[in-house]
């Protein structure tokens, strides 16, 4: 046996605001679409995703570690604007 009996493993992802694991269904994903940051609402969108708390100071930490630039692996900046509001729409 292997020891879990709690049921069904939950898959956790790691935020890179405050680099805290958390259920995956708890934080928001985010991909990059032609330059820009985006929230991927229903987690369908193609491309390298980074997991982010869905409010304003994880998204600030995240901005000012330069945290979406490297989990990007993006060489210029990002805009990251819309996710902004995104995220400051959600914590209202």
């Amino acid at each position: 046996m292997s020891g879990r009996t709690h049921g069904p493993a939950r898959p956790e992802r790691t935020c890179i605001g405050c680099r805290e694991r958390a259920a995956k269904h708890d934080l928001l994903r985010v991909v990059v679409v032609g330059g820009s940051c985006v929230p991927d609402l229903r987690g369908t969108l193609p491309g390298r995703g980074a997991y982010v708390h869905p409010d304003t100071v994880c998204f600030d930490l995240a901005v000012r570690r330069r945290a979406f630039l490297r989990a990007f692996r993006a060489q210029g900046p990002l805009d990251t604007a819309e996710l902004r509001d995104h995220v400051e729409q959600a914590t209202l």
